[in-house]
């Protein structure tokens, strides 16, 4: 059955691909985001691919009435929302000690902020239709620290972590038809790191059981998940594990992060 999905982030990188995968199976989208003919581009081409209807819709995810706007346009044209992704975010490369205040403002507002906009925006509709699905874009970098130089970026992504483990445990028990998912990237190959900064030392290396992987690879992961839902993802098959040795010994993992055996 044909899903009515909304998309920030939606102009390039891994909210475009979800877009074009999603769309042959006759999917509809609203797609949100600042750069407008990048997102005229990508709606053109889902509805190419075969998407009921792709609608793109200039906004700025931080601001909470462009949010609410996603929300208001998806239901004023198809009626319904049945998936809602939380993907826009932006990186930064500054270690802990380098922060100003501004940075760790910035990497707050895209980071948690926005999502936290969308879960307010589109939870109620589902818990008004007992069903739906919201998905949130964090970072295997919000559970285990391997490119420090990310401080920020990290911290952030933690804490959206944590807001959905909580919106989930709120929802599970009285609608049980809504599913709040986590998905935890690891590296993937997008124009991501160009817009956070340039590469610093320390990144895990290609050979590391944490490889680069593609857009591709990453989004295909989503993909099934949007049609078998559950609580977390991690779109990188060696993550989980890489995640349970850091928390079995904090200690110890830390003291070897960033090496090719980390």
């Amino acid at each position: 059955m044909s899903k009515v999905i909304v998309i920030t982030g939606g102009s390039g990188g891994i909210g475009a691909e979800l877009a074009h995968q999603l769309a042959p199976a006759g999917h509809s989208f609203v797609l949100g985001a600042r750069r407008v003919a990048e997102l005229q581009k990508v709606a053109a081409d889902a509805e190419r691919l075969g998407a009921g209807r792709a609608v793109p819709l200039v906004g700025d995810v931080t601001v909470r009435e462009d949010v609410d706007r996603l929300r208001d346009v998806a239901l004023e044209t198809f009626g319904r929302i049945d998936v809602w992704v939380n993907n826009a975010g932006r990186g930064i490369t500054r270690s802990v000690l380098d922060l100003t205040e501004a940075d760790f403002d910035e990497m707050m507002a895209v980071n948690v902020k926005s999502a936290l906009y969308g879960m307010q925006a589109v939870v109620p509709h589902f818990m008004q239709r007992g069903e739906g699905h919201l998905i949130n874009i964090t970072s295997f970098l919000g559970r285990v620290p391997l490119a420090s130089f990310r401080s920020a970026y990290n911290a952030a992504k933690a804490a959206l972590n944590a807001l959905t483990a909580n919106l989930r445990v709120d929802l599970q028990a009285k609608y049980p038809n809504i599913h709040v998912s986590t998905v935890m990237p690891g590296i993937v190959l997008t124009e991501f790191a160009r817009n956070a900064g340039s590469e610093a030392p320390g990144a895990p290396r290609p050979s590391s059981p944490m490889r680069p992987q593609s857009v591709e690879e990453a989004v295909a992961t989503m993909v099934e998940l949007i049609e078998h839902p559950r609580a977390e993802l991690y779109t990188n098959p060696a993550s989980q594990k890489i995640a349970l040795r850091y928390f079995d010994d904090v200690e110890a993992f830390e003291k070897t992060a960033g090496t090719p055996s980390a």
